[in-house]
């Protein structure tokens, strides 16, 4: 057995103190359980609950009580292995998986862990303590959580696994999507990576839609044939589209969802709308017969994901718009913020060559 590799003492981390505090700084590495891996992080996405910690100090119903490390969107190299034995060897380069399901005091479908009440996410404080996320230099993770990487699967490309996998859970709700009219409501990260998935699924037409210009170059350049702006309310309707990926995660494109469905049809919800009452055209939804089905996070979907991706089935790149070095990691947030000029954001962790 080799020797294994030295750890820090600390190592530089995005953290959210509250609304509006957000820091890059120095945190304790901690020593690694005997089923905890240690990964060189590369690169890490910037989510949506990532900006809503630091610009609400809450994602939802999630309330910041703590500082807390962000991220969840994770790829790095193995540099020291779980000591018992499990989980990929040092020089794995991995994507990560950052749910760990938890049964809770509730029923929920086995086949679907997911939805397990007690389940836990990587830089969520939906539970107190929080979980700390991985967006830091070196993270250590349950080994359980890593997926090793194909050879030749470039780490800047394996980083949209995660959110390709929410768009992948999506899309599988909706169910065989071959040859079918399909609208996207939404056009940002997981909009833009919806529609890639259904190109790569056989959808016969795939319509998108966005309030701004940057994402409908980027659904189009992933394979969207036809781009509207969301205030075309009749353009929308006439889609007539028989599933509906709704990914805004606002209650005017779930009425633009609606109105743009087919009689009959399919729509899936997978952006987040705020908590509590929302309005909803409903008695449409009734008379037109929809299924609405909700869509939330992913399962073993990862798994696929990163097959699509090795082989080149899956085309994502153009979703990545910008990358920024740790350094600059508060300029990276700002821009993230800004759905008009930016996709997915990443975050390079690696050392600036001196």
């Amino acid at each position: 057995m080799g020797a294994v590799a030295e750890l820090p003492a600390t190592a530089a981390a995005v953290v959210a103190h509250a609304a509006g505090d957000l820091r890059i700084e120095d945190i304790p590495v901690p020593a690694p359980a005997p089923d905890e891996a240690v990964v060189d992080v590369a690169f890490g996405g910037i989510c949506g609950s990532d900006l809503h910690y630091w610009l609400h100090g809450a994602a939802g119903e999630s309330v910041l009580k703590a500082p807390m490390v962000l991220g969840h969107e994770i790829v790095g190299t193995v540099i020291r292995a779980a000591a018992d034995g499990s989980g990929p060897a040092p020089g794995t380069a991995v994507a990560v998986h950052p749910a760990t399901p938890g049964p809770g005091g509730a029923r929920y479908p086995a086949e679907r862990p997911n939805l397990s009440p007690g389940c836990t996410y990587l830089g969520s404080a939906a539970r107190f303590p929080h979980t700390d996320g991985a967006f830091s230099r070196f993270a250590v993770l349950p080994a359980r959580m890593l997926r090793p990487l194909p050879a030749g699967l470039e780490l800047r490309t394996a980083a949209l696994a995660e959110p390709a996998s929410v768009a992948w859970h999506a899309v599988s709700r909706a169910g065989d999507v071959a040859g079918k009219t399909v609208l996207v409501i939404g056009s940002g990260p997981i909009g833009a990576l919806a529609v890639a998935v259904l190109k790569r699924a056989g959808a016969g037409r795939i319509v998108a839609v966005d309030m701004h210009e940057r994402p409908l170059e980027i659904a189009r350049a992933v394979g969207a044939d036809v781009v509207l702006k969301g205030d075309d309310a009749g353009a929308i309707a006439a889609v007539e589209a028989d599933v509906v990926i709704e990914s805004s995660g606002s209650h005017h494109g779930l009425a633009s969802a609606i109105q743009g469905a087919v009689r009959g049809g399919r729509v899936v919800m997978v952006g987040l709308l705020p908590s509590g009452p929302q309005p909803v055209l409903i008695s449409l939804a009734i008379t037109r017969e929809l299924e609405m089905l909700g869509s939330f996070r992913f399962n073993d979907e990862i798994d696929d994901v990163i097959t699509a991706l090795a082989d080149g089935s899956l085309r994502v790149d153009p979703v990545v718009t910008h990358t920024f070095g740790l350094d600059r990691g508060l300029e990276a947030f700002e821009v993230a913020r800004n759905a008009a000029v930016s996709g997915k954001v990443l975050l390079d962790f690696r050392p600036v060559p001196a």
